[in-house]
């Protein structure tokens, strides 16, 4: 009890930013510490078994290949070994190579293997019988043969084995393959005879690699005949495995070239054979993604202790200050000096302190308050009445008034007998609404764009005549009424067209309008292109147009219509939506633009 009594009196000794400090390192930064520390050792705990459990379930998917593989290749070993012709072959005498030739030719059994399974590289039958030669599949026995490993091991046992044999390609590296190796009986002949089936290592590359582990596979205690790095073919393996035990399996890390990686090793027993053929399995990524996703947590953890501690740093000298700012505010009142500040932030009981105190100068403060209110609201009226008589001009401003004077104008016009006239006020008419209507406006139709279009067009012609046509091509099916697009979009790229496409062309120029739909990534666009027959562009200068249309530049007039036009599309929607311009000398402009073809229902 008097320890308590002790804590707590030299507790209340302490400054209070002190006493704040340490409650935030009790009550917060302790419980983060032990809660973050549990948190990366479950974490990391978690994240290892995750990883390992993928690894194997890896590993068991290269044995299973890898067993049936085998015993594929054991199966063709029988038939071929038991087979009477090939018997007959290796024991036979012939009298010349043609008739030998002949006799292999019309072995169906061995064509039919050599031809129809992929997972088999080459079928070799070994023989030392003097009257057969090379030829397909029969390999005339040289004293390099009798002295290789396989060799002498398939003349002291009958059964199958498997074995790891180099070889060298047409490039003279050195290839590793796994092979099976059976020796054939002769009954009643001098001759011998060894079968070596070869499994292709492309074949097992395109079944087994997998793009986040790797394989390495090694049959008995022999070196490394299929590993996802090549360069480890020939080696041996990463892992010293226990060749004694009937069946090895280790699963856990190991280091390679300066690496942490997952490992699993398993045994598989080769089909119908002695052979034991080791399974390596390797993650070398699994610990990287670990660490970034311990670091995460220790980021995390980092975080809810400095947010925390930023705030109550911030709140202890916020606080303090409250405090040392009251403490000298009643100084000067005992000083008889009454020019206080106007409030102390917060609604407190120390605001509440301050509240008590400035009641001893109310008086002059509140005159000085009153004047103060007076003269912030003369101001706000003030500025009250500026705005409304600024919204009483903006009003009078009203775009009716420009629709009845163009009418007037026309009638004026009708009535004179000037139709052309009449006619060209009333298209300007129409195309003034739809711009004045649709200023205020993100979206239109592509029917009412297109209809704008038309209206441009035919004044166009009023001024032009026949010196520019006008054609629209729209994709059967399409309904131009349902589909949404940017208002005043297209009509600046006609008008590009009309101005500087057919600047040049005197007669039988021609504008043409072509919609259609097309899917890019499972996206449905809309295409737009516009066409026109003037005299085009050299590829100099397309590419600085294209330039231009990008990247604004102050100091020119041309482009700037398909420049904001550009813009409009980036900016609404997206930078993989803008303008594109495509053009040859002699043949003409096209300007297409791409957007989503989004439906009204939408």
């Amino acid at each position: 009890m008097k320890n308590n009594r002790s804590m707590a009196q030299n507790f209340n000794r302490m400054p209070i930013k002190k006493q704040l400090y340490r409650i935030y390192t009790v009550v917060v930064v302790v419980p983060i510490l032990l809660n973050g520390s549990f948190l990366l050792t479950y974490t990391h705990h978690m994240m290892e078994n995750y990883y390992t459990d993928l690894l194997k379930a890896d590993n068991y998917r290269v044995r299973n290949i890898l067993f049936d593989i085998t015993r594929e290749i054991y199966g063709i070993s029988r038939d071929i070994s038991y087979d009477g012709g090939v018997r007959n072959i290796l024991a036979g005498e012939f009298a010349d190579r043609q008739e030998y030739m002949r006799a292999v030719d019309r072995n169906e059994v061995l064509n039919r293997y050599a031809k129809t399974y992929a997972e088999v590289s080459k079928i070799e039958i070994y023989t030392d019988n003097p009257s057969l030669s090379d030829y397909k599949q029969f390999v005339r026995m040289d004293e390099d043969v009798k002295e290789t490993v396989w060799y002498q091991r398939a003349m002291e046992q009958a059964g199958v084995f498997w074995q790891a044999v180099p070889w060298e390609d047409g490039y003279r590296d050195s290839n590793w393959e796994l092979c099976l190796v059976k020796r054939i009986q002769l009954v009643n002949s001098p001759y011998h005879a060894v079968l070596v089936i070869r499994i292709d290592s492309n074949y097992l590359r395109i079944w087994v690699d997998n793009t986040e582990y790797s394989s390495v596979m090694s049959v008995d205690r022999g070196a490394v005949f299929y590993s996802s790095d090549r360069e480890r073919n020939g080696k041996a393996q990463p892992l010293a495995i226990d060749f004694d035990e009937s069946y090895y399996r280790y699963t856990g890390r190991i280091k390679i070239d300066g690496r942490q990686c997952f490992i699993d090793v398993s045994t598989l027993h080769a089909y119908q054979s002695g052979s034991k053929i080791y399974i390596c399995t390797l993650d070398k990524h699994g610990y990287a993604h670990i660490r970034s996703i311990l670091s995460m947590c220790g980021v995390m953890i980092a975080v809810a202790l400095i947010i925390p501690g930023i705030q109550i740093h911030i709140f202890t000298n916020y606080f303090t200050g409250r405090v040392r700012l009251l403490r000298q505010e009643m100084h000067k009142v005992s000083n008889q000096d009454y020019e206080l500040i106007s409030a102390l932030r917060g609604s407190d009981e120390i605001s509440e302190a301050f509240g008590d105190l400035q009641v001893m100068v109310g008086n002059i403060k509140e005159q000085e308050a009153r004047a103060y209110e007076a003269q912030i609201k003369e101001q706000t009226l003030l500025i009250r009445q500026q705005e409304m008589e600024f919204k009483m001009l903006a009003s009078q401003i009203n775009p009716h008034f420009l629709y009845n004077t163009l009418e007037t104008i026309r009638m004026k016009a009708l009535t004179a007998g000037d139709k052309e006239a009449a006619t060209a006020i009333k298209l300007l008419g129409k195309s003034m609404r739809y711009v004045l209507e649709n200023m205020g406006t993100s979206v239109t139709t592509l029917g009412e764009e297109l209809n704008h279009v038309d209206e441009y067009m035919k004044i166009q012609h009023l001024r032009f005549g026949d010196r520019v046509g006008y054609k629209k091509n729209v994709e059967e099916g399409l309904e131009l009424t349902q589909y949404r697009i940017l208002p005043l979009l297209l009509q600046p790229v006609v008008e590009n067209a009309i101005v500087h496409g057919l600047d040049e062309t005197e007669e039988d120029g021609r504008i043409v309008i072509s919609i259609y739909r097309r899917k890019l990534d499972e996206t449905e666009l809309l295409f737009i292109d516009v066409d026109d027959n003037g005299c085009g562009m050299l590829e100099e200068t397309l590419s600085k147009l294209r330039t231009d249309i990008e990247i604004r530049d102050m100091s020119r007039s041309k482009s700037i219509g398909l420049y904001n036009i550009n813009q409009r599309l980036k900016l609404h929607y997206g930078e993989g939506y803008r303008v594109h311009v495509y053009s040859e000398p002699g043949k003409g402009t096209r300007v297409r633009l791409m957007i989503p073809a989004e439906k009204i229902a939408e």
